[in-house]
């Protein structure tokens, strides 16, 4: 306390993040709108404090307000679900512009092909697992759309900010999933990375 009762003036500065604590996604405008297009593509939604909710699961705090003008700027509407649920959906990218609230495999690979040719930097296999790099903060969203292709080769992901692990059901499998990969991000052959060592 000051002399006069008054609380002690707080040190100027920014913030400092507690050691060990989690970096999630950026809270930008566009992480945030593309992290909304992956929540409407997977998660029936039916409001706005919903919306919010799942986004303050994947680390993004957002106001009823933000909330509201993403949908608006991302053309989202109300739309009726096959269980006849009401949720929100984003129209479809290219000349089909219908707002569908689910997506089919085929969508889904479409989705994964978009956003390997986006955010894929490298990938790299040892036995059963591939490294992709992505930009830092990309490598959740290209996890997340992995996840939803529902490869049957693939038993599941784990994110970071730029690195995204994915284990393989073969034993040495990682190097043919690394190479489809790289192939569908078209990628130059000198940023291909694969398990082999020199001849």
């Amino acid at each position: 306390m000051g002399r006069g009762g008054e609380p002690p003036a707080r040190p100027e500065g920014p913030a400092r993040v507690p050691a060990g604590a989690l970096v999630s996604i950026p809270d930008t405008k566009r992480a945030r709108q593309r992290l909304i297009i992956e929540l409407l593509g997977r998660t029936p939604v039916r409001s706005q404090g919903e919306l919010a909710a799942l986004l303050q699961e994947q680390g993004v705090t957002a106001t009823a307000s933000t909330v509201s003008r993403d949908l608006v700027e991302l053309d989202a509407v109300r739309v009726r679900n096959p269980d006849g649920a009401l949720v929100y959906a984003v129209p479809g990218e290219g000349g089909d512009r219908t707002p569908r609230a689910a997506q089919d495999s085929a969508a889904s690979q479409q989705r994964l092909t978009r956003l390997l040719r986006e955010l894929l930097v490298s990938a790299e296999s040892s036995a059963n697992l591939v490294v992709l790099r992505t930009p830092p903060g990309a490598a959740q969203f290209l996890a997340s759309a992995i996840d939803h292709t529902g490869a049957v080769e693939v038993l599941g992901t784990i994110a970071g900010d730029d690195t995204v692990m994915m284990i393989c059901r073969d034993p040495e499998g990682g190097a043919t999933v690394a190479a489809r990969l790289t192939e569908l991000a078209e990628l130059p052959t000198d940023t291909r990375s694969t398990s082999e060592g020199p001849a």
